[in-house]
């Protein structure tokens, strides 16, 4: 079924979980994930990222996501992720998304701030949820590199933002990155929890993939409520391929997608299983 980010995250809170959200750049990701969850009978969150334009665009797999949400027997929000600008997110509301999140986590304060503003205004008037970024995460969205290291959010500033702008979720940065990690990330958990406190939101990590078991149940026990992965699971995807390939003459390219569907699935459920404590 189809519900918004908001109420997928009450969810989360209510059961003091984080749900995974998903990037399904492809029919393959989309599957893998809902086939998961139902499996698991967990929420989760099917997302596309503006990046992803060029790999799929929005207007075509936007409804293949929705779609599967609505024909789902588990909750699916569809959510718009790392969107830049507000005429894309426009392009987003139109087709039924029902939770997107501005990133404004680059330009200044206070640009920022508007923006994210004007998002929240555009998004509450069709009933969608938003998400905002505040910091910045050592590497961008896809793994591009920001050009120096993470730059941590400062608690007291979160607090203005989130009161200011009305969102009703709040992406910090506290040491994750994304893509796929070459060294074990050092997370500052404890301003997670902080950050929890004051501003009374749910929290989501960006850069989801990767980190510890460990790491995942502290930060959702501190206020974590939407964790975002993708890199491991579609790298998941990859090697599937690349072993079926090595033992097999394919022929046949769909059978190197149901392979990595398969995979990705796995990869998915795994993660699944520690967001939502099983």
């Amino acid at each position: 079924m189809l519900v918004n980010l908001v109420e997928i995250l009450k969810i989360a809170q209510e059961k003091q979980f984080a749900v995974g959200a998903f990037n399904t750049p492809n029919l393959e990701c989309v599957n893998a994930v809902v086939t998961s969850a139902e499996k698991l009978d967990v929420p989760v969150i099917l997302a596309h990222a503006q990046l992803h334009e060029e790999v799929s665009p929005l207007a075509r797999i936007g409804p293949v996501m929705l779609d599967a949400a609505r024909q789902s027997k588990v909750p699916v929000c569809v959510h718009l992720d790392h969107c830049e600008t507000l005429a894309y997110l426009q392009t987003a509301l139109e087709l039924g998304f029902t939770g997107v999140m501005y990133d404004g986590s680059l330009l200044p304060y206070e640009e920022n701030l508007a923006n994210t503003t004007k998002a929240v205004e555009m998004a509450h008037a069709v009933g969608c949820g938003v998400e905002a970024e505040l910091g910045a995460l050592a590497s961008r969205e896809g793994g591009g590199a920001t050009g120096g290291g993470p730059v941590y959010t400062d608690p007291d500033q979160a607090v203005e933002f989130c009161r200011e702008t009305g969102i009703d979720a709040f992406a910090p940065s506290f040491g994750t990155a994304h893509g796929i990690y070459k060294a074990k990330p050092v997370l500052d958990l404890e301003r997670v929890r902080v950050i929890a406190e004051k501003t009374g939101l749910p929290l989501v990590m960006h850069g989801g993939s990767g980190v510890s078991p460990e790491d995942y149940r502290t930060g959702i026990r501190y206020g974590l409520r939407k964790i975002n992965y993708y890199s491991y699971m579609s790298r998941a995807g990859v090697t599937a391929v690349r072993e079926l390939l090595e033992r097999e003459d394919v022929t046949f390219f769909h059978d190197l997608a149901l392979e990595a569907e398969q995979a990705m699935a796995a990869d998915a459920e795994r993660a699944m299983r520690v967001f939502a404590g099983l």
